[in-house]
């Protein structure tokens, strides 16, 4: 029973929403956690790309050049081939999603809350994928192409046409704070059943392998949202 009402406790932990602190300046508008973290993978990302793209050279380029370009070329050819070549223009923010995702996942590791626990946060993201998403179907279609589309196949189902602007957003976000979410809740029950030796590998997989999938999920699932939306008829 002790064991039950501890992961109750955590779990109430985990799900809790806490404020770091505050700014009076602005109303006494409280800043929570997540948002503190994501700023710091920002900064991370942003000093991280500052040392990486110094003195780059068309001529003899250095090895860390070479490793970046490569590394660069690499995970744009996995988007390239999933979004088309229609959708080419929006393989940056995809990108980018990849690597706020695949690195909050992992800040388990080094003892941080990871921002997805928050649903707020997971809400956020699939709130501006959607956004993208049918802003691609705009500016392929025009915006009376685009209303059109919502007939397609046939006018009787627009109704439910119309319903996927909603859910689309929906799943993606139970999609990505459920997963992080479940793992949690794993690893404390195998804390449970096996508190020795277990649980750290169970925690490097989830931590590490399962984050990163969760990562490639989300932003595959949003690359096929625009795929159909920019695809040539």
């Amino acid at each position: 029973m002790r064991d039950i009402e501890e992961l109750i406790s955590d779990l109430t932990d985990q799900l809790s929403v806490n404020e770091v602190f505050n700014l009076p300046i602005l109303g006494g508008l409280g800043i929570n956690e997540s948002v503190v973290i994501t700023w710091g993978i920002m900064a991370f990302w942003i000093i991280v790309g500052f040392i990486l793209t110094r003195n780059l050279r068309v001529e003899n380029p250095s090895k860390r050049q070479l490793i970046l370009e490569v590394c660069y070329t690499k995970l744009y050819g996995v988007f390239d081939e999933i979004i088309g070549k229609n959708g080419r223009r929006y393989i940056p923010y995809l990108m980018s999603v990849a690597l706020y995702l695949g690195t909050a996942n992992i800040l388990g590791i080094f003892g941080f809350k990871p921002p997805t626990k928050d649903l707020n946060v997971t809400i956020a993201l699939a709130v501006m994928s959607i956004i993208l998403i049918e802003y691609s179907g705009i500016h392929k279609l025009g915006l009376k192409g685009w209303l059109k589309s919502f007939t397609q196949p046939v006018v009787i189902i627009t109704p439910i046409n119309i319903l996927e602007i909603f859910i689309r957003p929906f799943s993606l976000c139970l999609r990505l704070f459920g997963n992080v979410l479940g793992a949690f809740i794993i690893m404390e029950l195998i804390k449970i059943v096996v508190p020795i030796a277990v649980p750290v590998a169970a925690s490097l997989y989830f931590d590490i392998f399962d984050g990163l999938i969760q990562a490639y999920v989300f932003v595959f699932l949003t690359s096929l949202y625009i795929r159909e939306m920019v695809a040539d008829e």
